[in-house]
């Protein structure tokens, strides 16, 4: 009976805390009655209620995975499913170490072999990591913001160690150090959390905005009749922004081009930014003789342009991948699944990055977040422009300065002054150095683990 409660609690905490729109509050509970059981519950058992608590969890997600047009079917039940086993292989952990009267280690090793396993996933998933606990946290700064150190892996560790250490600091049969440490920890982690704030940047700013269709349609090619309507719709909107924007970012792919129909495009887009004194930032589809790219566009009021070839591309056919980073912040979307090349671009010092995306419509929360944690790692502002998403602003601190959501209208319009981050945060020095410290941390788990079972095990179990 306390294997059924404890899974149907937890499933449901995960169900609401985590997923493409979480409740971030109960992301931190939905693995404490996994945790409580695992004190006292049968290893098999633990690892059951683990893995069946966290797949019914992400039921919510399940149509989005089955029906995504950029995650592969099979990469999508590998995700849902290897997720739960992951959950349940710490949990099983946690359980064994504090059975073994190592409470803090438990605390610290089962969080640190779900860093370790989805640090290698997002080494090897052509479509990288997003929506995972660092994202259902990403809409509290004071949180996200030690992501500047330690990379989001910080509260992707975070979210999973305090209710492991509040489960270990109940478990039975602990004294002295293995009791206290963890009540000692989480009252340091609830002491930063309650005084640490996130002050306003006072670097200079820029307005910028984001101008987004109702209904996107993918790569139209400008030499099309269709393709000179939509550029007029896009300049007509242009020419509405308010006064002083200095940037205005359009989605993803929003048109086609090839050697003999790029120069119409930027004739059209360069008499916009002369007319209002402002660059404008787009994503194309570039066929040249070195191949296809889905790129970014930035056209300046005068000047040549500047394009950015996306580095990631999943397994879309026939599309080519960049190998440079632009003078100026310029990404596009899926680039932000990935460490690189937003590592390079806090490494450089870059305060601004223009990202024109297309999303899903249900994942454009999800996706926008997964960028605004890029920025608060790198030390960068976000300007996300995104179809079917969630068109964002954010600054290099993690607060969200304006958002929407498309749909609804022809088009929508976000507009906000954004102030430029420094860069060259500690994570963009030092990279995923935290991710290796956890390795280290599940290795000295799994081997205290391994060892023969204590007589507070056989006690408690008994």
């Amino acid at each position: 009976m306390k294997a059924i409660l404890a899974t149907v609690a937890s499933a449901v905490l995960f169900f609401f805390g985590t997923g493409l729109d979480p409740l971030p509050e109960l992301a931190w509970l939905a693995p404490l009655p996994i945790f409580l059981l695992a004190l006292r519950g049968h290893g098999g058992i633990v690892l059951a209620s683990a893995f069946t608590a966290y797949l019914a969890g992400s039921a919510g997600s399940w149509s989005y995975f089955w029906h995504s047009q950029s995650v592969p079917r099979p990469a999508a039940l590998a995700i849902l499913g290897g997720s739960a086993v992951l959950f349940a292989l710490s949990a099983g952990l946690f359980g064994r170490l504090v059975r073994h009267g190592h409470g803090f280690l438990a605390a610290l090793a089962a969080p640190a072999l779900w860093i370790v396993a989805l640090y290698v996933v997002s080494l090897l998933n052509p479509t990288g990591l997003m929506g995972t606990f660092m994202t259902t946290q990403a809409d509290r700064p004071s949180i996200v913001r030690i992501a500047a150190v330690t990379g989001g892996w910080g509260v992707e560790f975070l979210v999973l160690f305090v209710p492991a250490a509040v489960a270990a600091a109940l478990a039975p049969g602990l004294r002295g150090r293995s009791r206290v440490v963890p009540v000692v920890a989480l009252a340091v982690i609830a002491g930063g959390l309650a005084f640490w704030t996130t002050p306003a940047s006072t670097t200079p700013s820029t307005k910028v905005a984001l101008i987004a269709p109702g209904q996107h349609r993918w790569a139209v090619d400008v030499a099309s009749r269709d393709g000179q309507a939509l550029i007029q719709s896009y300049v007509d909107q242009i020419a509405k922004l308010p006064d002083g924007v200095q940037t205005v970012v359009l989605p993803e792919a929003a048109f086609a081009v090839d050697q003999t129909s790029r120069a119409s495009l930027v004739t059209a887009l360069t008499e916009a930014a002369r007319a209002r004194d402002l660059d404008v930032v787009t994503g194309v589809l570039d066929t040249t003789p070195d191949g296809r790219f889905n790129a970014a566009l930035a056209v300046p009021p005068s000047g040549a342009p500047v394009e950015y070839r996306k580095w990631h591309n999943g397994d879309s056919p026939n599309i080519r991948s960049g190998t440079e980073i632009t003078r100026i912040g310029l990404m596009v979307c899926m680039d932000v699944n990935f460490a690189d090349p937003s590592r390079d671009y806090g490494a450089a010092g870059t305060g601004l990055v223009f990202i024109p995306a297309s999303d899903e419509d249900v994942d454009g929360w999800a996706h926008s977040r997964t960028a605004l944690i890029r920025g608060v790692e790198n030390g960068f502002s976000v300007a996300w422009s995104a179809a079917r998403g969630t068109p964002m602003l954010a600054d290099a601190h993690g607060h969200v300065l304006a958002d929407t959501h498309t749909g609804g209208s022809p088009f929508s319009v976000v507009v906000a002054d954004v102030p430029a981050g420094t860069g060259k945060t500690p994570y963009a020095r030092f990279g995923d150095w935290f991710a290796w410290l956890c390795g280290l941390l599940a290795a000295a788990g799994i081997a205290a683990a391994a060892s023969k079972s204590s007589d507070l095990e056989r006690q408690v179990v008994a």
